[in-house]
């Protein structure tokens, strides 16, 4: 069977960090099975690489972090996307869609 999960590119993670906390605050480990079951498996984040970018992002002030009690009964730390963290998301966006429909016409050239 064949590997069909991706490396992201640099930046992308916040970008979709950002996009899942737009239904709901969520700890990290429901965001990480979020991006993952959204993209069919294809998406898989380490806990390495996913905490250091909710810290990230609570620095610059994208998203905000309050403590809760989690699904099992756990205390879990629970990220919420502020204003300026949805304001960021629409930029990055927009960015992103410029990007990729560059690299898409590249692609297809003859």
């Amino acid at each position: 069977m064949t590997d069909t999960r991706v490396d992201l590119p640099q930046g992308t993670l916040d970008l979709l960090i950002l996009k899942a906390l737009t239904l709901q605050p969520m700890h990290g480990w429901a965001i990480s099975e979020r991006l993952h079951q959204v993209s069919k498996a294809t998406l898989q984040v380490p806990q390495g690489s996913l905490y250091p970018a909710l810290h990230r992002l609570e620095r610059r002030g994208w998203i905000k972090a309050a403590w809760g009690t989690s699904d099992n009964n756990r205390k879990a730390k629970y990220y919420a996307l502020t204003a300026a963290g949805r304001k960021q998301l629409a930029s990055d966006a927009e960015e992103w869609a410029r990007l990729t429909a560059a690299v898409a016409l590249i692609l297809r050239m003859e």
